[in-house]
C-alpha cells in the first residue's frame, strides 16, 4: 500500500486535547462502523487505521478549496483555549502652548482575549441496508460533501462575525448595483483612520457588476494566485485582493485590514466514526474547534446599501 502518512492518526495523536487513547478509540469504533468497511472490502485499503486515514484525507481535500473564510483573516495555530494579544495605544506628542515645551506620551498597552470557543461540525449517515450495496465511488463522493460542509459553515461564520464587528461603516447609493465609486469610499473611510485594507468580501451578484464596469475590469491584477473558480479574484490597484463566496450577504460588503482579523485553531479539521446502531444509523463525522476575534475594530470595514 502507499507510504503516505495518516495524518488523521498524526493530528489526533498530536491534539492535546486528545492524544493516543482517543485515536485507539477511534479505531475500536470504525472497525464496527460500516462506512470505513466499504474501502476494505472493495480492497482498495487494508486495515481499519487506513481507512479512516483515507477517510480523513478525502474531507481535507473536498475542504481546502471552500475555505475562502481563511483568506480574510490571519490564521494562527494554538494549543490554548484562550490567547491574549496586546494592543498598543500609539505614541503622541503635544504643546501646551505656542513657545510651550513639547511633551512626549509614550506607547501605552491594553489586552485583548480571544477564546477558541466555536466547533463547527458536519456529518453524513445512513443505515447499514446503504453500505451494502454502496461502492467506493458513491461513498467517496459522499464523504467529500462532509468536507464541503464544514469548508462553507466555517466561511460564513467568519464572514458574519466580520459584519457583526466592523468598526469602519458606511452605506452606498441604494441603487442596486455595486459601483466602483462605493469601493473606493469604504477603501477611504478605512485609509483615513491609518489601516491599510488588503481585502474585500462580495457576493457573486456584486462580483457580476464588476465585471461589467471598465474600472474594475482595468483595475484588476491578474497574478499567479488567482484562482476565479475557487473565489480568489485578483487583486485591484487600491492593494485589496478581490474574493467571492455565495456565503457573503449581497449587497454587503466587507473590506479589511486582515492582519487584524484573528482566526485561531485550537483543533484543526478532524473526522471519525458516528454510529447509533438503535436507529440504524451510521456514518462519518467532522469537526474543528477555533476561535474568532479582531484585535482593530476600525480596520475593518462594512459597506452597506449598495
Amino acid at each position: 500500500m502507499s507510504d503516505k502518512p495518516n495524518v488523521l492518526k498524526e493530528a489526533i495523536i498530536g491534539c492535546s486535547e486528545l492524544g493516543e487513547g482517543y485515536w485507539g478509540n477511534i479505531v475500536e469504533r470504525a472497525k464496527e462502523n460500516p462506512w470505513y468497511q466499504v474501502p476494505l472490502r472493495e480492497g482498495i485499503l487494508s486495515d481499519i487505521a487506513g481507512a479512516l486515514g483515507r477517510m480523513h484525507d478525502v474531507v481535507v481535500e473536498a475542504a481546502k478549496p471552500k475555505l475562502i473564510g481563511r483568506e480574510l483573516v490571519t490564521v494562527m495555530p494554538t494549543t490554548d483555549a484562550l490567547v491574549r494579544f496586546p494592543k498598543a495605544k500609539l505614541a503622541k506628542a503635544f504643546k501646551k502652548g505656542e513657545l510651550a515645551q513639547t511633551f512626549f506620551v509614550g506607547e501605552k498597552y491594553e489586552t485583548q482575549d480571544i477564546k477558541c470557543d466555536i466547533e463547527i461540525r458536519a456529518g453524513a449517515e445512513y443505515s447499514k441496508k446503504f453500505f451494502e450495496d454502496a461502492s467506493w465511488p458513491v461513498l467517496e463522493r459522499q464523504t467529500a460533501e462532509v468536507g464541503r460542509a464544514v469548508a462553507d459553515l466555517e466561511t460564513k461564520t467568519i464572514y458574519d462575525y466580520l459584519v457583526a464587528n466592523a468598526g469602519t461603516t458606511d452605506t452606498g447609493d441604494s441603487d442596486g448595483t455595486f459601483e466602483w465609486a462605493e469601493l473606493v469610499k469604504i477603501w477611504n473611510d478605512i485609509k483615513k483612520k491609518d489601516w491599510d485594507p488588503d481585502a474585500i468580501a462580495l457576493h457573486p451578484d456584486e462580483v457580476a457588476d464588476c465585471w461589467t464596469q471598465d474600472q474594475f475590469i482595468h483595475g484588476f491584477y491578474f497574478g499567479s494566485q488567482v484562482d476565479v473558480r475557487r473565489g480568489v479574484l485578483g487583486e485591484l490597484y487600491l492593494g485589496m485582493k478581490v474574493l467571492s463566496s455565495s456565503k457573503c450577504t449581497a449587497a454587503t460588503i466587507i473590506a479589511l485590514e486582515t492582519a487584524y482579523a484573528v482566526l485561531l485553531v485550537r483543533r484543526d479539521l478532524i473526522t471519525e466514526p458516528f454510529e447509533n446502531p438503535k436507529e440504524d444509523r451510521y456514518g462519518i463525522v467532522a469537526s474543528e474547534r477555533i476561535g474568532l476575534g479582531i484585535t482593530r475594530t476600525e480596520a475593518v470595514g462594512k459597506l452597506t446599501s449598495i
